[in-house]
């Protein structure tokens, strides 16, 4: 593997927030760490990029122990949430500061910083100070400064959470083409599960401090390891039957049938468009299905669903 967790560990206090942690990232491959709030995703990447040290466990870059160097001399680049650009400088310098300790001449750096905002489709901002800009092309320009000084591995912590819905939706796009585009060795953390289905080449489900699974988006979404997984990428259903089996399965793994084997009441609906989410009581449980946006059903009524063959 390019970069390697070996066994990382790390406490805070009374808490152990990453828990012998191993995880093998290839390279040109963008890995998502995706987890709830809590789970040690963000300290894992803090861990990988020297900002903080593992109370155990090695951190190998093609073969060699990095744990102890420091983030200045590590090859590995961060974007931070909030992107941490200079307000007091144009867009131009921001990009430039990352060549400051990398030995380029002020021209040399110039030319450099210039040509990755070209790559970034930034070209004709180098002027603007950062708080003419909007959000997504702000978030260009921390990208075109971690890229800059050629890291081996580009680490990415929640970039788009700043950004509106709409927004969020181009960004994470233009990062998977700027990805392939450097064919750079990436680790992005978030923690929308839509985005990292989208982002990813393969997902690392977290959860206290552990990994529960690692695989493409397809193997985890559709073959979870255990009950976390499997909750936590999407909605399951889970429901008694007339025999009191209890069965377990996902929205889009049902449909409505003229009759049975099950049944339930409808106690909520929501239109989103060209389909509609209704939500049934079935005993003690409710379970929500997916149907047509041209299909309805009145509150309260008596509807039959079966699992899809």
């Amino acid at each position: 593997m390019y970069l390697e967790l070996k066994d990382i560990s790390k406490r805070f206090d009374n808490k152990e927030v990453v828990k012998n942690l191993s995880l093998g990232i290839k390279e040109g491959e963008i890995l998502c760490l995706l987890g709830a709030s809590g789970c040690g995703k963000t300290t894992t990447l803090k861990m990988i990029g020297g900002f903080l040290r593992p109370d155990s466990g090695e951190i190998l870059l093609e073969g060699e122990d990095i744990s102890s160097l420091s983030p200045e001399v590590r090859p590995v680049s961060t974007v931070f949430q909030s992107y941490a650009l200079f307000p007091h400088m144009n867009v131009l310098k921001n990009v430039m500061y990352g060549l400051k300790y990398q030995g380029y001449s002020k021209k040399q750096a110039r030319q450099e910083a210039q040509r990755y905002l070209e790559l970034v489709d930034l070209g004709d901002y180098q002027e603007a100070r950062t708080a003419e800009i909007s959000g997504g092309q702000r978030q260009r320009v921390a990208l075109a400064r971690a890229l800059v000084t050629k890291p081996k591995v580009l680490l990415l912590d929640e970039p788009l959470s700043n950004l509106d819905a709409a927004l969020r939706v181009k960004m994470r796009e233009e990062i998977r083409d700027i990805q392939r585009k450097f064919k750079i060795t990436t680790i992005f953390v978030t923690h929308d599960q839509e985005e990292a289905m989208v982002v990813a080449d393969r997902i690392g489900i977290m959860h206290d401090g552990k990994l529960t699974q690692v695989g493409t988006p397809e193997e985890v979404y559709l073959r979870p390891r255990d009950a976390y997984t499997k909750g936590f990428l999407g909605r399951v259903n889970s429901f008694l039957t007339p025999d009191n089996e209890r069965i377990s399965c996902r929205p889009e793994e049902m449909q409505f049938c003229e009759a049975g084997p099950f049944h339930g009441t409808l106690v909520k609906k929501e239109f989103l468009g060209f389909y509609r989410l209704f939500y049934l009581q079935v005993g003690e449980d409710e379970i929500v299905l997916r149907g047509d946006g041209n299909k309805d059903y009145k509150l309260g009524e008596e509807v039959f669903f079966c699992l899809k063959k």
